[in-house]
């Protein structure tokens, strides 16, 4: 009896270990047809903007998907397919770092598809050698179309990759409102922010996002820091929305008879925390126009400067030359070589030709292709400022031109 109670439990104990090692071949490769993707989506209401952002990203990880199992040099082409074709192919998905206001809905979304149905999408087989060594390309069918139908774009432009490109990335909006002795930029009430959570939403180059605010954004950044432009926050508040930038937009109120009587609205850009723009505008309350209404109509007007702004960079020529004449100021020899250093690094910049030298400034003649606002951020994300204007632009460090 003895002998057959450990016999039992012996096989029930190979059992287990078989059932634990056998199914591990079949999750690894199950593993090939998985992504993670961003989402980020706006929409009228929460359940709304998770719906268009599940949506959008399993177009999007199915996409990158297809890429992976087609190998970079010869992508699968899959058929077209619409919303209700992709869902279907879903086996399971996981929802991470899930983040929501009313109106906007960011997760990180890691999908799951079926492998037959992904293989019966494309085929994935081993090309065999032509006659002279080489690998012929597949057999194509009229009726085919590239994973482009899929994601938007080419896999050469990048656009079914769950990574978001740096000419897409959202400008990051800061709205921090002084009135009075109190500023405040995420503490209720802010009507300013209130102001531009009621903007619909952007797209494309310059599109702007309103962070929302939760732990990891209060964390980050506050309105004493936003509004004194400290480097490192701003550089942790604009990765944490996945921004190119952050946008620091400070409205004082002036009031009259305790009513809000106009706004002085000042905007100052960041990339990678450094100070790259600074712009100001006043706003004058009309008559019988609320408060409310006041600051949606600056609200309106300043997003609509900054996203003009965001689309001149993004559309401007990045391979014209140019050149610029510009002063050095400088205390000692060994401060003109690092700042010759930093020019150096830039990879816009294309020669520098030393005109003259003193103890007090070196002249240069700066040759860059792109435009001027380019260059200028060009050297901000190296500390450097580009300030002055015609006949007279001066560079120096970022430091230096803030206590100027």
């Amino acid at each position: 009896m003895a002998l057959r109670l450990m016999t039992a439990c012996a096989l029930l104990l190979l059992g287990v270990v078989a059932m634990r090692a056998g199914p591990a071949p079949a999750q690894e490769a199950d593993e090939a047809y998985s992504a993670t993707v961003k989402v980020d989506a706006t929409a009228d209401s929460a359940a709304a903007a998770r719906e268009t952002a599940r949506i959008d990203g399993q177009r999007r990880a199915l996409a990158a998907v297809i890429e992976r199992l087609s190998g970079a040099s010869e992508p699968a082409k899959p058929p077209k397919l619409d919303d209700k074709a992709i869902t279907d192919m879903v086996a399971s998905f996981e929802v991470a770092n899930e983040r929501m206001s009313a109106v906007r809905y960011v997760a990180d979304y890691t999908f799951h598809f079926r492998p037959s149905k992904v293989r019966r999408l494309v085929r994935v087989v081993e090309t065999p050698p032509a006659e002279n060594g080489s690998k012929s390309p597949p057999e194509k069918s009229p009726g085919d179309k590239s994973p482009a139908d899929i994601g938007g774009k080419s896999p050469a432009e990048g656009a079914n990759k769950p990574t978001v490109e740096s000419g897409n990335r959202p400008v990051v909006v800061l709205p921090v409102y002084r009135d009075g002795s109190n500023l405040v930029l995420w503490d209720d009430p802010n009507a300013w922010r209130m102001a531009w959570s009621q903007r619909p939403a952007g797209s494309g180059p310059g599109r702007l996002v309103l962070p929302l605010g939760d732990a990891g954004d209060l964390a980050a950044i506050d309105a004493e820091k936003a509004g004194s432009g400290r480097p490192e926050a701003l550089t942790a508040i604009a990765q944490r929305n996945s921004g190119s930038e952050a946008v620091v937009v400070l409205a004082a109120a002036r009031r009259q008879d305790n009513k809000l009587a106009g706004l002085d609205v000042t905007i100052k850009r960041y990339r990678s925390g450094h100070l790259v723009d600074t712009q100001a505008s006043s706003f004058e309350a009309n008559p019988a126009e609320s408060e409310a209404d006041l600051l949606k109509r600056a609200a309106e007007s300043t997003a609509a400067e900054i996203e003009s702004g965001a689309k001149r960079n993004a559309g401007a020529r990045s391979d014209q030359p140019a050149s610029l004449a510009v002063t050095v100021p400088i205390t000692n020899l060994g401060e003109w070589v690092q700042v010759r250093d930093r020019l150096a690094s830039v990879s816009s910049i294309r020669k520098i030709d030393l005109l003259s030298l003193s103890r007090q400034e070196a002249r240069i003649e700066v040759k860059y292709v792109g435009s001027q606002d380019q260059l200028k951020s060009s050297l901000a994300e190296v500390n450097l400022d580009l300030g002055g204007g015609d006949p007279v632009w001066r560079i120096q460090s970022a430091g230096a031109a803030s206590a100027r």
